[in-house]
């Protein structure tokens, strides 16, 4: 039978020593961030400058001339780790191109419920295309208004996503 050794007086005056300084530690970290500026950002009517590289809503470029610039490859399809994206391609017609190549996207769609965000379709494209903006305000009240079309990802004018038509990529 083992009997229980009652504490000493100095293991209780230890414990109580670091209970102590933990309470201290954590206060001083308190007070580290008290004085400080505070980071708060009035979200609505103050927004946040993003990085250069950070990646938000998808655009559909054109080149200068106004042309799409997806040939209808698919290769953003088929590198997209969610399987957000779909690609219908058309053969293009000779006597009113809609872009450089001999195919052309007839319907492209993103499901950006599904999308991560990853940029891999935005690397995956041969004619640069795709692209992902600063943008990220994508909130919606349905579910079907998340689903962009081709209509929806295209840049109305060359341009207009903020990179320059005359890019090569």
């Amino acid at each position: 039978m083992t009997t229980k050794q009652p504490k000493s007086a100095i293991s209780k005056a230890i414990q109580t020593y670091k209970r102590v300084l933990a309470t201290l530690k954590g206060l001083f970290i308190v007070l580290k961030f008290a004085f400080r500026k505070p980071a708060t950002v009035q979200y609505p009517e103050d927004k946040l400058k993003l990085a250069a590289r950070s990646r938000g809503r998808h655009y559909l470029t054109k080149w200068e001339d106004g042309k799409e610039r997806c040939v209808g490859c698919e290769l953003c399809a088929i590198v997209c780790p969610s399987q957000a994206i779909y690609v219908k391609p058309e053969s293009n017609d000779p006597n009113a191109p809609h872009s450089h190549g001999e195919r052309y996207a007839s319907d492209f769609q993103i499901n950006m419920l599904r999308c991560i965000y990853c940029g891999l379709c935005e690397e995956a494209c041969p004619t640069g295309a795709i692209i992902l903006s600063n943008e990220y305000e994508l909130a919606s009240y349905t579910r079907e208004s998340l689903i962009f079309t081709k209509e929806t990802l295209t840049e109305k004018n060359p341009g207009d996503s903020g990179r320059d038509p005359k890019r090569e990529i």
